[in-house]
């Protein structure tokens, strides 16, 4: 019997090595943010910053990423430049600069070199990697969403890995761990070299193996690529009135002022410009609205952003949180562990280098078992007992492996708590993308995903300017604490989990 002609055609189901090559080149990005995560604050303390400068010099990672991202999913939306396709010019443009801040950073003498570099190393790998969470919807079927994404959350954990264990494997192959000059050691300028070049290569091989589907045949398959029309958004904007967006500016204004008033630490001010730059920019939006422009990124990014889906939005609480945590882990880690379980915060010391390449193992150890969590363990739980509840159970999973960094002074011992972390990490990357990737609209998947990645940057943002604050306030030389705070926003994550009802699974509580 015929196909009825209003059926559209399905896509092509993705064996093992179709979905090895659109992921291959996650490996590689993966390498960049593990040696960025691992090792910036040892690079900046090596350079002569002080411990508390340390969330100060990490601003500029998220906000990049806050930046660029929506810009870039909007963009790849409606790209096609023919045979090089719509999210591998963005692979590649990103991979080329990531490289190139890689092989550029090990080189820098003053810390604000490493800084600059840190903000386009961000800059050039949110490029890249915004575009392959899409790309995993555009080629696959909605049936192998899931699939798709623990293939690619089981490339993430193996870059991170690798990325995270060269530091210590140069240093078992006899590089020098420590500078002569007290610069930044030899393990971390050539894991860096190395790692820029596995970087590259990984994401070319996902460039030239894979073949995207063209504005037609998406239009076969019913997911028109196009971009979805803008009627929407503006008749969202138009009908608001500029009440929020003045709202917004006032917000922004006061932590602004209260930063002098409470003597909180300056990088409190980005947080106040970003407040007011947000309602500056969406009254903007409403006045085009208003005047009946239909066309642009900036009504199609604040529309968006404003009538984003209720799964997405409850959703996004949840990431709030759990993001919060992992960069207080990143920012927080190497301080917590060289201090509290090797006895040293002298970065020129043998000592502190020790604990500073254990912490690249710690960091491969929950990155190794989020790769096979991601593949092995979150399919079993969440064909079981479905995506909510198990993304639950790996948020609380994380929680107690921070609290466990209380009660823990052998570092050997912190391999347990690492593998809490990991599951918590495996679920993070791959049940949220899992649960949005089906309920999204095809032709704006690179925007939503773009926009989901706020809720990724914003709490890192706070994070980088607030608890510099709160640490120097209460608790004074014990970045100990800072892992009591990731274990509680973790624990904020799975309670705001319990409002996300999954379609098709009696899990989540309606509010």
């Amino acid at each position: 019997m015929d196909k009825p002609l209003d059926r559209p055609l399905e896509k092509p189901v993705q064996g093992f090595a179709g979905l090895w090559n659109i992921s291959f080149g996650f490996f590689g990005i993966q390498i960049g943010f593990a040696l960025q995560n691992a090792n910036m604050s040892r690079v900046f303390q090596s350079l002569g910053s002080a411990i508390d400068d340390l969330p100060a010099l990490w601003v500029a990672a998220p906000l990049t990423g806050l930046l660029v991202q929506p810009v870039i999913g909007y963009l790849s939306d409606k790209t096609w430049l023919g045979k090089f396709g719509r999210r591998r010019p963005y692979f590649l443009l990103g991979a080329f600069l990531a490289a190139l801040s890689l092989f550029l950073m090990p080189m820098s003498e003053v810390l604000l070199m490493a800084a600059i570099l840190l903000w386009v190393l961000d800059a050039s790998l949110n490029i890249s990697m915004e575009p392959f969470r899409a790309f995993v919807g555009d080629m696959l079927r909605k049936d192998q969403h899931t699939a798709g994404y623990a293939v690619q959350t089981g490339f993430i954990g193996a870059g991170a890995v690798m990325g995270s264990i060269i530091p210590w494997a140069m240093g078992e192959m006899g590089v020098a761990n420590v500078a002569a000059d007290g610069g930044i050691p030899d393990t971390v300028r050539y894991a860096f070299w190395i790692g820029g070049g596995a970087l590259f290569l990984s994401v070319m091989w996902t460039v030239f193996t894979t073949q995207e589907y063209s504005p037609a045949q998406m239009a076969e398959f019913g997911e028109a690529q196009d971009g979805a029309p803008l009627a929407g958004p503006v008749r969202a904007l138009a009908s608001k009135s500029y009440l929020g967006s003045g709202i917004w500016i006032v917000a922004g204004a006061a932590v602004a002022l209260a930063v002098n008033s409470f003597s909180l630490e300056k990088e409190v001010y980005l947080l106040g410009a970003l407040l007011a730059a947000y309602g500056i920019l969406s009254a903007i939006a409403i006045s085009m609205a208003k005047q009946g422009n239909t066309t642009g990124m900036l009504i199609s990014i604040i529309g968006d952003f404003s009538g984003m889906p209720d799964i997405m939005k409850r959703l996004a609480l949840v990431q709030f949180f759990s993001w919060s945590a992992l960069f207080i882990m990143w920012i927080n880690t190497t301080p917590v562990v060289t201090q509290y379980m090797y006895g040293s915060s002298d970065t020129g010391s043998a000592l502190y280098n020790e604990g500073a390449n254990w912490v690249g193992w710690l960091f491969a150890v929950y990155n190794g078992v989020a790769a096979i969590a991601a593949i092995t363990l979150l399919p079993f739980l969440s064909k079981r007992f479905g995506k909510a509840k198990t993304h639950m159970f790996g948020l609380l999973c994380g929680a107690a492996g921070y609290a466990s960094f209380f009660f823990i002074r052998d570092p050997q011992m912190l391999i347990i708590s690492e593998i809490g972390i990991g599951i918590a990490w495996a679920s993070i990357l791959a049940m949220p993308y899992a649960i949005l990737a089906s309920s999204l609209p095809q032709a704006k998947l690179g925007i939503f995903m773009g926009l989901f990645n706020v809720f990724v940057v914003v709490p890192q943002l706070l994070v980088a300017t607030v608890m510099g604050t709160i640490m120097k306030m209460f608790f004074p030389d014990e970045p100990i604490w800072t892992m009591a705070f990731a274990a509680g926003t973790l624990v904020l994550a799975a309670i705001a989990m319990m409002r996300v009802t999954v379609p098709g699974e009696e899990v989540g509580v309606k509010a």
